[in-house]
């Protein structure tokens, strides 16, 4: 059997986006667009379709997705053009240094591999990891964009919405290794109360048996830290994925060399930071002396 082609993370984001997007219109439209009627309207196959979503065979024909996309009323260039891009390089024999998009169905796939991860190791020096925001937290947070990124109070809303929906990822038994700085726990977003509920929240997920939370004190200032935030996603058959962000885009890293370069530095942080035990009593002193 010949060796399917391309970034298997690529073909199985493209194929995510384009069940997002099904399911989107089926919302839209009060139904119509199962997966059986949309290739019954396209004349692919029931399997086909099924397994391309499922990111278990490439899409190799650029009518093919230009159909979906039709069916799927995506009308914009950039749009088009970012899952066009996405197709191509599914397709590509080599790995793809770097991916940058904005997906029209809103929602980065980088959310959809995360879902999929078995392991999660983030690093995060500006603010707290979004898998360990409380509701208040995320809310000031993005409230405090609001009129910058001229975002609505709704748009606003949905973001914390999906935030929380993104927590669940604690609820089973993935991997979750969190680094942060002190200074990200330092800068108050919202009241003090907002951030006294935060520090709480991640003392309540460091008693879950698969997160780990390390904080790396401001006073050790020899102690290495990485520039700049990231996550690695595992997987059971993919390969890892890092994803950090920048200019409100997502890049996705998937070639060896690359991924291997942000696994240093995090191993790097987990060796020199405190271990996790010492994250609750350091999140109480830090609590007494700023927020009392």
């Amino acid at each position: 059997m010949a060796a399917r082609r391309g970034p298997t993370y690529l073909r199985v984001m493209l194929g995510k986006e384009l069940r997002a997007l099904r399911e989107q219109m089926g919302r839209e439209r009060d139904g119509g667009y199962t997966a059986e009627a949309v290739s019954l309207a396209l004349g692919f196959s029931r399997s086909k379709l099924s397994r391309v979503e499922a990111g278990e065979i490439p899409l190799p024909k650029l009518a093919d997705l230009e159909a979906l996309m039709d069916h799927y009323g995506v009308i914009h260039d950039a749009d088009r053009d970012q899952l066009l891009q996405m197709q191509r390089d599914s397709l590509k024999s080599e790995p793809v240094t770097s991916y940058r998009h904005v997906l029209p169905s809103g929602m980065p796939r980088y959310l959809g591999l995360e879902r999929e991860s078995v392991r999660v190791r983030g690093y995060e020096n500006n603010v707290v990891h979004g898998l360990l925001q409380h509701e208040a937290y995320a809310r000031a947070l993005m409230g405090s964009a609001k009129i910058v990124e001229e975002r609505t109070t709704d748009a606003v809303e949905s973001s914390v919405k999906a935030r929380l929906e993104r927590k669940e990822l604690l609820d089973g038994n993935r991997e979750v290794h969190i680094i942060l700085t002190e200074s990200a726990l330092r800068t108050a977003y919202g009241s003090p109360e907002v951030m006294r509920t935060q520090y709480e929240e991640i003392i309540r997920l460091c008693e879950r048996d698969n997160v780990d939370v390390q904080i790396i004190p401001e006073h050790l200032p020899d102690m290495y830290r990485a520039r700049f935030n990231f996550t690695i996603l595992d997987f059971v058959e993919l390969g890892p994925v890092v994803q950090s962000d920048s200019y409100g885009a997502t890049t996705l890293w998937s070639k060896p060399s690359d991924v291997g370069q942000y696994q240093r530095h995090f191993d790097a942080m987990v060796k020199a930071a405190p271990g996790p035990s010492q994250t609750p009593q350091f999140l109480k002193n830090l609590e007494e002396k700023l927020w009392r």
